[in-house]
Protein backbone atom coordinates (compact mmCIF):
# COMPACT_ATOMS: atom_id res chain seq x y z
CA UNK A 1 0.00 0.00 0.00
CA UNK A 2 1.26 3.31 -0.55
CA UNK A 3 0.54 6.77 1.35
CA UNK A 4 -0.62 9.66 -1.18
CA UNK A 5 -0.42 13.04 0.84
CA UNK A 6 -1.92 16.57 -0.37
CA UNK A 7 0.76 19.13 -1.35
CA UNK A 8 -1.67 20.99 1.44
CA UNK A 9 -1.04 18.66 4.28
CA UNK A 10 2.79 18.08 3.24
CA UNK A 11 3.14 21.75 3.59
CA UNK A 12 1.39 21.57 6.87
CA UNK A 13 3.88 18.66 8.43
CA UNK A 14 6.94 20.57 7.23
CA UNK A 15 5.70 23.37 9.05
CA UNK A 16 4.23 21.98 12.28
CA UNK A 17 8.12 21.38 13.77
CA UNK A 18 7.20 17.62 14.65
CA UNK A 19 7.70 16.31 10.91
CA UNK A 20 9.60 12.89 11.97
CA UNK A 21 7.13 12.34 14.77
CA UNK A 22 3.86 13.09 12.08
CA UNK A 23 5.51 11.00 9.43
CA UNK A 24 6.69 8.07 11.74
CA UNK A 25 2.74 8.08 12.54
CA UNK A 26 1.52 8.33 8.91
CA UNK A 27 3.71 5.69 7.55
CA UNK A 28 1.61 3.23 10.33
CA UNK A 29 -1.38 3.58 7.97
CA UNK A 30 0.82 1.57 5.07
CA UNK A 31 -0.03 -1.59 7.77
CA UNK A 32 -3.79 -1.27 8.76
CA UNK A 33 -5.53 2.08 7.65
CA UNK A 34 -8.80 0.53 8.30
CA UNK A 35 -8.68 -0.73 11.11
CA UNK A 36 -11.46 -2.87 12.91
CA UNK A 37 -11.55 -2.92 16.77
CA UNK A 38 -10.47 0.01 19.23
CA UNK A 39 -7.79 1.29 18.07
CA UNK A 40 -8.18 4.72 19.72
CA UNK A 41 -6.14 6.67 17.49
CA UNK A 42 -8.64 6.48 14.32
CA UNK A 43 -11.53 6.76 14.25
CA UNK A 44 -14.52 6.08 11.41
CA UNK A 45 -16.18 9.38 10.52
CA UNK A 46 -19.85 9.73 9.75
CA UNK A 47 -21.58 11.88 7.23
CA UNK A 48 -18.79 11.96 4.33
CA UNK A 49 -19.34 10.61 0.58
CA UNK A 50 -17.15 7.80 1.43
CA UNK A 51 -15.22 6.08 4.17
CA UNK A 52 -12.69 8.44 5.56
CA UNK A 53 -10.86 8.32 8.76
CA UNK A 54 -9.48 10.60 11.43
CA UNK A 55 -5.98 9.53 12.65
CA UNK A 56 -5.00 11.61 16.27
CA UNK A 57 -1.11 11.93 16.95
CA UNK A 58 -1.51 13.99 19.69
CA UNK A 59 -2.90 17.55 19.32
CA UNK A 60 -2.36 16.80 15.65
CA UNK A 61 -5.43 15.35 13.35
CA UNK A 62 -4.98 14.05 9.34
CA UNK A 63 -8.45 12.77 7.78
CA UNK A 64 -7.51 10.07 5.20
CA UNK A 65 -9.62 7.58 3.21
CA UNK A 66 -8.78 4.09 1.35
CA UNK A 67 -8.81 4.25 -2.34
CA UNK A 68 -7.31 1.79 -5.20
CA UNK A 69 -4.70 0.48 -2.44
CA UNK A 70 -3.78 3.66 -1.87
CA UNK A 71 -4.15 5.65 1.82
CA UNK A 72 -5.23 9.43 0.79
CA UNK A 73 -3.92 12.02 3.00
CA UNK A 74 -6.71 14.83 2.55
CA UNK A 75 -6.74 17.18 5.90
CA UNK A 76 -4.43 18.19 8.30
CA UNK A 77 -5.47 20.00 11.64
CA UNK A 78 -4.49 21.27 15.10
CA UNK A 79 -7.23 20.10 17.82
CA UNK A 80 -9.01 23.24 19.11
Amino acid sequence: MEIMIHPRVRKYINKSGEKERLIKHLKKLIDDPCPSGSRGDIKKLKGREHDMYRLRVGDYRFEYFVDEGKVWIDNAFKRG
